[in-house]
């Protein structure tokens, strides 16, 4: 991962990781093969995309930031996670609303019509 961009799901409840507490969840896409194995990718963002900037959905407007405690009580990652989405183009999706940068919309380029974990 060094030396790429890539998506990061914040202010997630901190959970161990190798030694260290993680508070975010790096965005995948996911396809299941024939054989039944998964093939996993990143999901990336377009060249030129900020470090730090918040992802939006287009048609979708949003307020602050909820904070871990909010994120885990409303249970977001379930409710949110099952309209994750790439579609037939490798286009990032959330409820067919556009995952989008001040660069433009992310993609999964390997990974089309998949699910987003």
């Amino acid at each position: 991962m060094q030396g790429r961009l890539v998506l990061v799901m914040c202010n997630l409840k901190a959970r161990n990781l190798v030694g260290f507490k993680s508070h975010g969840m790096v965005l995948c896409a996911v396809a299941t093969n024939a054989d039944g194995s998964e093939s996993v990718a990143f999901v990336e963002p377009p060249a030129g995309a900020v470090v730090g900037e918040r992802v939006t959905y287009d048609g979708v407007t949003g307020g602050e930031p909820w904070t871990p405690a909010q994120v885990e009580k409303k249970k977001v990652l379930v409710s949110a996670g099952e309209g994750l989405v790439s579609d037939a183009e490798g286009v990032a999706k959330w409820n067919d609303h556009v995952m989008l940068t001040s660069a433009g919309p992310c993609t999964s380029p390997s990974i089309r019509s998949g699910i987003l974990r």
